[in-house]
């Protein structure tokens, strides 16, 4: 049983993000992400400009003139989405933590996914597996998905994102197109990684807060590590620690690039503070570009 405070988060979300996957989205993501392959359509008459290869001869013998077989994509499609409850997730310096973008992301994309007829599944996780939804159909059940997102009480606080990736590989046994939503302050991910790049097609979805990348002057700031709780005081005022603290950013950024771009892993990077439906678009739109 769900509180009505739940409730009406979820049909907030609902109308939120299904206005914009009616408005903008539906259609660019059916473009984007094709089927797994043909599936059989008809047997029509053959007609001048068809492929020989095509030609279906038993039937052709049959009624004495030639036929072809037709071909249509196979759209439905899996769709998994991975997203990172840890700690670090409750931050945020503007309109919303990362940990409601991540939300919304997730739910945007799930009823993408429905619009089309696919099915999505949810696998949560910290350092460690908090709940996996195997894969279906139907409104009602990426209705499920929003509410288990938005009532998940965590047990861990860090971040494995090598060991979801991992379960991933064992629990998804036909290929998927994989959604992997986090911040990524984790490290050592890189095998697993390439193995589910490999098996899948994964989108890597990276939401940082702007505070993340550079910090303000404004004096003494007290800092706390949200997954191990270890604190410290930074000056601010000092452009050096400043500039120290934007390398750090940068550093790990570029090396969460050269990751991606070396494993074939496509990257959309979210901030919480801007409107992540455009950032979305202009993925599609690039990746369509590409295809």
């Amino acid at each position: 049983m769900i509180s009505a405070d739940l409730a009406k988060r979820i049909r907030l979300i609902e109308i939120t993000t299904s206005r914009a996957v009616n408005d903008v989205l539906a259609g660019e993501y059916h473009s984007v992400f094709k089927g797994r392959g043909m599936e059989f359509d008809e047997v029509r008459e053959y007609a001048p400009g068809d492929e020989i290869r095509t030609i279906d001869w038993n039937v052709t013998a049959r009624m004495g003139r030639p036929f072809v077989k037709r071909f249509v994509e196979e759209r439905e499609l899996t769709v998994l989405l991975a997203v990172d409850l840890s700690g670090s997730g409750a931050f945020g310096t503007g309109k919303r933590f990362k940990n409601e973008t991540a939300a919304e992301l997730s739910a945007l994309l799930a009823f993408s996914a429905i619009k089309n007829n696919d099915k999505v599944g949810l696998l949560l996780f910290t350092d460690r597996i908090e709940k996996f939804i195997p894969p279906k159909k139907g409104s009602s059940h990426v209705l499920r998905l929003v509410g288990e997102l938005l009532r998940a009480q965590p047990e861990g606080k860090g971040t494995d994102v090598g060991q979801a990736l991992d379960y991933l590989g064992r629990v998804s046994h036909r290929r998927s197109i994989v959604f992997l939503i986090s911040d990524f302050l984790d490290e050592g991910y890189d095998k697993p990684l390439r193995v589910v790049a490999r098996r899948h097609d994964l989108v890597a979805l990276s939401v940082t807060d702007p505070r993340e990348r550079e910090l303000p002057p404004v004096g003494l700031i007290e800092l706390e590590d949200a997954e191990t709780g270890r604190r410290m005081t930074f000056d601010s005022s000092s452009a050096r620690s400043r500039a120290q603290y934007a390398e750090l950013a940068d550093r790990r950024r570029a090396n969460r690039r050269d990751l991606f771009r070396a494993t074939g892993v496509d990257e959309i990077e979210v901030s919480p503070n801007d409107d992540y439906v455009r950032d979305l678009m202009l993925f599609f739109k690039r990746r369509e570009g590409r295809q």
